[in-house]
């Protein structure tokens, strides 16, 4: 076996606050020979992902210092001595933020990835990935989405959030609207992804200009954020309406915990329903995913929607910066050209 180097990010201190670059360090090692049961895969792409912030944290579930961290990849099978997994297969799994890893089909979601012709790879890591997974089953399961409803998803031009907004339209939403942060994003929002409305949460209060924005109320919100964006969602959401919580990135770098919605009995009151949505509960609808998806990015008529930093070098800096909302869509590092 080859004697190459390998290279990983280890977390080195717990983060108070926003991350810094010092909590981290690019450690050496030598690539790993494959055991029985085992396949040694080089990864091309990784996914850095707002949910890495909290498991910094440490506790149950939480990164361990000094030790590799963990995110979803995408590789190319160097050596095999797992039966399910052949050399030169492309495979999906979760040792990411390291260039060679270990893995073994079935475990933590690895699987080989299916030869969907005339779809890139980022489209693995973003769409039809855990990200695109994410928005589909919060609106397919978690919000039944109906055709014809209304939608507002917060963070609308991040990872999600583009994904929610492809989805929503190919399922028939009659409007959807997006907050952002920057007027760029509000652009891109209603020019190239084709939301009905967009708005930057830095130009007044967000209860304010979403009801501005729908002044006929909303069905379902896609929550990526928390905190005002919540309770501006609870006071447009029409009765019976439905919120799919999937983040609250608002809270995330905060020292404490933000007050809870001042109008959270308008839940009781206008008979709303909320859900927290776990993409790893609904890991069985990959497939229904792909198949629902794959024609649509075949015929271009949806993207992959991805912003890509060059180099395992700049991992540290691709997740800092998707943290400071410097992406458009799903925020990657590909290690290799």
């Amino acid at each position: 076996m080859t004697t190459r180097t390998a290279h990983a990010v280890h977390l080195t201190a717990r983060p108070s606050g926003f991350p810094t670059p010092d909590g981290f360090a690019r450690v050496s090692f030598p690539v790993p020979e494959p055991a029985p049961g085992t396949a040694l895969v080089e990864n091309l792409l990784l996914s850095v992902d707002p949910y890495h912030r909290g498991l910094m944290d440490g506790g149950e579930g939480g990164f361990d210092l000094h030790a590799p961290l963990e995110g979803r990849s995408v590789g190319r099978v160097l050596a095999s001595r797992d039966p399910g997994l052949a050399e030169g297969d492309l495979v999906f799994h979760r040792s990411g933020w390291r260039t060679h890893a270990l893995v073994t089909r079935g475990v933590d979601g690895t699987r080989p990835l299916p030869a969907h012709e005339g779809v890139p790879l980022e489209a693995y890591l973003s769409i039809l990935g855990g990200t695109g997974l994410t928005a589909y089953a919060a609106l397919t399961r978690t919000a039944a989405l109906r055709e014809g409803e209304d939608l507002f998803v917060s963070a609308a031009a991040g990872g999600v959030g583009t994904a929610t907004g492809h989805i929503a339209r190919l399922l028939g939403a009659r409007r959807i609207i997006g907050s952002a942060g920057s007027a760029e994003k509000v652009r891109r929002l209603t020019g190239a992804l084709g939301f009905d409305a967009a708005f930057d949460y830095h130009d007044g209060p967000v209860g304010e200009q979403l009801a501005q924005a729908a002044p006929d109320g909303i069905d379902v919100y896609v929550d990526n954020v928390g905190g005002d964006h919540l309770e501006g969602a609870i006071d447009s959401l029409r009765e019976f309406g439905r919120i799919a919580w999937v983040g609250a990135i608002s809270t995330y770098n905060a020292d404490r915990a933000p007050a809870a919605p001042r109008n959270l009995f308008e839940v009781v009151h206008k008979s709303l329903r909320v859900e927290g949505v776990l993409v790893r509960h609904h890991t069985n609808l990959q497939e229904e995913l792909e198949e629902f998806l794959v024609p649509h990015l075949r015929s271009g008529a949806v993207g992959t929607d991805t912003t890509v930093v060059q180099g395992f070098e700049h991992t540290v800096d691709a997740f800092l910066g998707m943290l400071r909302g410097e992406n458009l869509g799903k925020m990657l590092v590909r290690l290799t050209d």
